[in-house]
């Protein structure tokens, strides 16, 4: 049965690509209302016009790397939308370094964007959501369950996401529900970019990531999505404090 998110007002960090993109058309689809968040303007701009659906969409830019910018979004979204149900932490960034090279300006990009960014949306939203009894879906990695060689910074952000999950889902219950996903490689513009057509050879990289879970694919970004829509979903009412892992068997035991 299709998810009914019929006048749900929704707001999705990072919701210009990637997964967040595929986020929003996923509960456009189901009839939500959604506030678009990115970076910029600009790219809020480019993307609600991608997205159609006139008056559904609203824009909500901010740096969320940045509390100021957790906090305007937020600000956005419920006076566009009018108070909020779901908020979907979507936005993050990952990069390969190994620890020799991962200076401090490398480890603060990372985790402001991906932790502090996580956490200061929820705070932002925490009144709007208490008001609606709604709900709280993050996106960490399975890279948040388990190391990775080269990943240290981007497995410490998103193994920092999935308990400051479990913790907020402790302190919020019983009124707002707090879950993520984990999911494995997503076939996204920036995996694409910088783990396929940067390396040296570009089909044999694509090839490596194909084979890292046992189920021998990589994900699609509407397969995420709709884990997301699931959680953030009435049918889910009894999930709180979950870590979905969406990774092909990756955390099974690699």
């Amino acid at each position: 049965m299709p998810f009914d998110f019929e006048n749900t007002r929704v707001l999705v960090t990072g919701g210009t690509r990637g997964i967040g993109h595929a986020v929003c058309q996923a509960f456009l689809a189901a009839g939500a209302r959604v506030a678009v968040n990115g970076r910029t303007s600009d790219s809020v701009d480019r993307a609600i016009a991608a997205l159609g659906n006139g008056t559904r969409v609203v824009a909500a830019p901010g740096d969320v790397g940045t509390v100021t910018g957790c906090e305007s979004a937020v600000v956005r979204a419920v006076d566009s939308l009018g108070g909020l149900d779901v908020l979907v932490n979507s936005a993050g960034i990952g990069k390969d370094a190994p620890v020799a090279s991962s200076d401090e300006a490398f480890w603060d990009e990372t985790v402001n964007v991906n932790l502090k960014g996580t956490f200061f949306c929820c705070r932002a939203a925490l009144p709007a959501l208490r008001a609606t009894e709604g709900n709280i879906v993050n996106v960490a990695s399975d890279a948040g369950l388990m190391g990775a060689p080269n990943l240290s910074v981007y497995c410490a952000s998103k193994g920092g996401v999935v308990n400051m999950t479990r913790a907020m889902a402790l302190e919020l219950a019983p009124r707002v529900r707090v879950n993520c996903v984990c999911p494995g490689y997503v076939d996204t513009d920036m995996i694409r970019r910088d783990d396929i057509e940067r390396a040296d050879n570009p089909a044999a990289a694509e090839q490596s990531l194909i084979d890292y879970a046992p189920l021998k694919r990589i994900a699609t970004p509407e397969e995420v999505a709709t884990a997301i829509l699931y959680l953030a979903s009435h049918e889910a009412r009894f999930a709180t404090g979950t870590a979905l892992q969406l990774d092909g068997g990756t955390t099974a035991g690699h």
